[in-house]
């Protein structure tokens, strides 16, 4: 058996041009979808992150405004700008780029944003919604893993989902999602003990610790489906994931890459929340 790979990076690439049609609708009627992203310092990984959010925007049409602070920016005039952002009629999405300077708490910034503008899904009130299942602003990256398993038609109810890691951004939401669409859901993590027991026996494993290739083809039951989140990179440079990818393919049925399987998704999805959110600024 050799997995089917799910590139990611292709069905990124079809949904936004399925949301340029819709955008250029919205446009059409005056409305035009925009997301205000906020960088504070001179982190490259968050330039580079930043750098995509802005192309991918263009790519649709959505207007995208990149307000860039010195790393000094204090925590109170942090909370000053997303007061203006929250009442300005015209940005539809707020998104402050993490991690924060040390001497910022990126919690009481999050819980700052107004949950209608929470482009990311990360306000406590969205989380809420999430877990009660009702709609919501999806946080980005587990709703664009759920989006990828649907595209290839994978049943998830009454399936033995593994989740390992717990973030806050991906491991515990991508958990409740898979919950929602009635999959049985185990979370293992640092302090799990005998960890192989529980991964191979998923029906799909979704893997976010940010440790190259944590888990091999032999964590990995015969024909489970292999979600691979982690980005890592190597002593040559090269980015690989957190699963050993050669070997977890020749058990799976179906495996994600990296690069180009669940990274392109997580812009697509935030591209995805501004459009909702400007749809509902507009009663549509």
């Amino acid at each position: 058996m050799t997995a089917e790979v799910i590139y990611g990076s292709e069905l990124a690439a079809n949904l936004r041009s399925e949301m340029k049609i819709e955008v250029d609708a919205l446009r059409e009627k005056g409305i035009i979808p925009t997301l205000t992203v906020v960088i504070i310092g001179d982190d490259p990984a968050s330039k580079s992150y930043v750098r995509g959010k802005q192309k991918a925007s263009k790519e649709v049409g959505v207007e995208s405004n990149l307000i860039e602070l010195p790393s000094t920016t204090s925590q109170q005039e942090l909370l000053n700008l997303i007061d203006q952002l929250n009442e300005d009629k015209v940005n539809h999405g707020i998104l402050v780029q993490l991690p924060l300077p040390k001497h910022i708490d990126e919690q009481i910034i999050i819980e700052a944003i107004s949950p209608s503008k929470d482009v990311d899904g990360f306000h406590p009130i969205n989380i809420g919604r999430m877990i009660s299942g009702k709609d919501t602003f999806f946080p980005c990256t587990p709703f664009g893993i759920i989006t990828m398993l649907k595209s290839k038609n994978i049943e998830i109810e009454g399936k033995k989902a593994v989740v390992v890691g717990r973030s806050n951004i991906v491991g515990k939401p991508v958990g409740q999602l898979l919950l929602n669409e009635n999959a049985t859901v185990t979370y293992c993590h640092s302090k799990t003990k005998n960890m192989r027991e529980f991964t191979e026996d998923a029906d799909i494993l979704i893997v976010a610790v940010g440790k190259e290739h944590f888990l091999t083809g032999d964590d990995i039951k015969t024909g489970a489906v292999v979600v691979d989140v982690g980005v890592n990179r190597m002593a040559n440079g090269k980015l690989t994931g957190d699963v050993e990818f050669e070997s977890a393919k020749e058990k799976a049925s179906y495996i994600t890459p990296v690069p180009k399987g669940v990274g392109p998704m997580t812009i697509t999805m935030l591209l995805h929340n501004t459009i909702k959110s400007a749809r509902q600024f507009n009663n549509l």
